[in-house]
């Protein structure tokens, strides 16, 4: 396993906390059974199986995961039927997470946010990664890079606010938010300059509370303080950002997979906004970054 200092110290702390019951949805697949029995095992998760019986067990005897101390809910059909089933028992209250097994994003979070049923809150809908870069003194949150396409100054604020609660919840009392860019300067023709004034603003307005927001950054200059220092920007963010706020899908997909294939970093990863947590794992996701994202459950559920 890679050594991921950050995530391991959030798994450690989420520790402290009764397991969180989470629904695994159709986790038929060996490495979502074998994040759901390490996660279990760590004592994060207390899993609530949701799928075919007779696949799920074929799948874990396949992948020798021993499930018979877990709940298995018993549901045939697609994949999307187990989705609704889990997204209902959250709604019981019997489970208070819910976990992505081998069913598509889509038939997940189809459920999820259905405007009948569904788990939509007061909130804005959105995720946040959490990687861990080797040798990065601290994690960095990036934030959209799954769930809001091209979001416009209304929903940047929200993802800010969302990342900002959730930073909170894992221990970052006052997290520094560096807004990405191309450039460091307005330019009409960058949408993401025009908004960064605007979020800033905000932040001083107090309509963004419990953070320090600043930018627009290229990534140069968020991330390094000696880049920072030598286009001569002075900034309480610069070269020591907790969040960062990319500016679309598009852009923080290609960020935080660069850090993960190219850097060698360890992600995890989380829908806020939802009325329970929701990890979304993909199909190349490590074991140790699944049982990451279920400890992130376990501490957002602490704050809300």
């Amino acid at each position: 396993m890679t050594a991921c200092p950050h995530l391991e110290r959030l798994v450690a702390r989420a520790r402290r906390y009764a397991p969180l019951p989470m629904a695994v949805v159709y986790p038929c697949d060996r490495d979502a059974l074998l994040a759901v029995a390490e996660a279990a095992k760590a004592q994060l998760i207390t899993p609530l199986l949701i799928g075919p019986r007779d696949r799920i067990l074929a799948s874990a005897e396949a992948a020798g995961v021993d499930v018979a101390a877990f709940e298995v809910h018993d549901i045939g059909g697609e994949p999307a039927a187990a989705a609704r089933a889990a997204v209902a028992l959250c709604h019981e209250g019997r489970a208070r997470a819910m976990m992505k097994g081998s069913l598509h994003t889509d038939e997940l979070m189809g459920a999820a946010v259905a405007s009948k049923g569904g788990l939509r809150g007061a909130e804005r809908i959105s995720h946040v990664f959490v990687i861990d870069v080797p040798g990065h003194p601290r994690p960095l949150l990036i934030a959209d890079a799954v769930v809001n396409i091209t979001p416009n100054l209304a929903a940047k604020r929200d993802i800010v606010q969302n990342a900002v609660n959730f930073a909170h919840a894992i221990g970052i009392e006052l997290p520094k938010v560096a807004i990405l860019s191309a450039v460091e300067s307005v330019n009409p023709a960058i949408a993401g300059t025009i908004d960064a004034p605007a979020l800033i603003e905000m932040a001083r307005k107090g309509e963004i509370r419990g953070a320090i927001v600043d930018g627009p950054f290229a990534m140069d200059i968020a991330i390094s303080a000696e880049a920072a220092r030598i286009k001569g920007i002075r900034s309480e963010v610069a070269g020591q950002p907790d969040i960062l706020l990319v500016p679309g899908l598009e852009a923080g997909n290609i960020l935080y997979k660069a850090l993960v294939y190219l850097a060698r970093s360890e992600c995890a990863g989380l829908v806020l906004g939802t009325k329970v947590p929701i990890v979304l794992t993909s199909r190349a996701d490590s074991i140790q970054s699944r049982v990451a994202s279920c400890a992130l459950a376990l501490l957002n559920e602490q704050t809300r």
